[in-house]
């Protein structure tokens, strides 16, 4: 019974390393990835939003949009802390020039620099029982920001001399396509979807009411995130960049992909619970430490000319390598973030 009962707690994390081995054997054909990343990219982002907004109420919506302070507290952390903190262990690693492939050490550094993802957060706020206005709020900002915020700092970074940056090419890429794909991509499975749902939400009560709650139709966005993760490890094993960097490098990324999320975990954990509730604080705990391959994958891309399909791959996979663990390890919190929220809801309850 344990382990019936185990399995119906984390059948997403089960369900997540299953898709992992999956991809890891089979994979989509080369000549339909592009479709394939396309197609999930919108529809299961959008199913995933559709169902946020049919779900939440529209005035505590507008209400966390107002929360300036937060809004600084996460997006500094987000972008600065964690970009700071990835080029320092980055410099520390490229001390030796043979130990690292340099290509994957600039890909460290564009890890660092990118916003919150979107999906999963969103996701496991909920599951957690956190703040999900507050998530939607701030992941929508940070990749608002983003196409802005993250080639500043990437090109900071790596414009330091450092012998590892001579793997990047000399021409730069152009921004304006970068921001038309990245703001098309909002738009359509974002914010549309989003206000969708918030009409049916506000219009049909009742029947909305109903599919979220009794035909249980919310855990679709835990299937569309699913799908999501899937399609990413395809692509990365679709790529042959795993296959081609030395396992020692591949180790050490997953290392400090582990240490650095955990890092800006408790960072984010300590200071937000010091002024925010238990509610805020678990929103800030998934927003601060995750990072988005939907805004790195398109950044790295186009923010140079001429780069190759291996280095390519190489500057995704610390990306999509980290995604992976900060999925994993936001499956396994939700548990206990849930416990400790409800504990203060119960606590502040009359007669508690």
């Amino acid at each position: 019974m344990r382990i019936i009962r185990f399995m119906q707690d984390q059948w997403f994390l089960i369900t997540l390393v299953i898709l992992v081995v999956i991809s890891s054997q089979h994979q989509v054909p080369v000549e339909h990835q592009k479709t394939k990343s396309t197609l999930v990219s919108y529809i299961c982002v959008s199913v995933i939003f559709f169902l946020t907004g049919c779900t939440l109420k529209t005035q505590i919506l507008i209400e966390n949009y107002s929360r300036w302070k937060i809004h600084l507290f996460v997006q500094l952390q987000s972008f600065f802390m964690t970009s700071l903190v990835m080029f320092a262990i980055v410099s520390m690693a490229a001390s030796n020039k043979d130990f690292m492939d340099p290509g994957l050490l600039v890909g460290m550094i564009l890890t660092g620099c990118v916003a919150t993802t979107i999906s999963s957060n969103v996701v496991m706020t909920g599951d957690a029982h956190g703040n999900q206005a507050l998530t939607v709020v701030q992941s929508t900002i940070g990749n608002v920001l983003g196409p802005f915020i993250t080639p500043l700092l990437f090109k900071g970074y790596t414009s330091s001399g450092a012998w590892y940056n001579s793997v990047l090419p000399a021409e730069p890429g152009g921004y304006g396509e970068l921001y038309k794909r990245v703001f098309k991509q909002l738009g359509l499975s974002v914010f549309i979807p989003l206000l969708v749902g918030q009409a049916m939400h506000n219009f049909f009560p009742g029947p909305v009411k109903l599919l979220c709650t009794t035909y249980k139709l919310s855990k679709l966005g835990s299937m569309a995130l699913l799908i999501i993760i899937w399609q990413t490890y395809d692509s990365a094993f679709s790529s042959g960049a795993i296959r081609q960097v030395p396992g020692s490098n591949i180790a050490f990324v997953v290392f400090m992909s582990m240490a650095m999320f955990g890092l800006f975990l408790l960072i984010s954990l300590y200071t937000a619970k010091m002024w925010l509730s238990r509610a805020d604080t678990v929103a800030c705990c998934y927003c601060v430490p995750a990072k988005t391959p939907a805004m790195g994958v398109p950044i790295s891309t186009v923010l140079f000319v001429g780069l190759t399909p291996m280095l390519e791959a190489k500057l995704q996979l610390p990306l999509v390598l980290y995604q992976g663990l900060q999925i994993m390890a936001g499956t396994i919190l939700t548990g206990p973030f849930r416990r400790w929220v409800d504990s203060e809801r119960q606590e502040a309850e009359p007669g508690a």
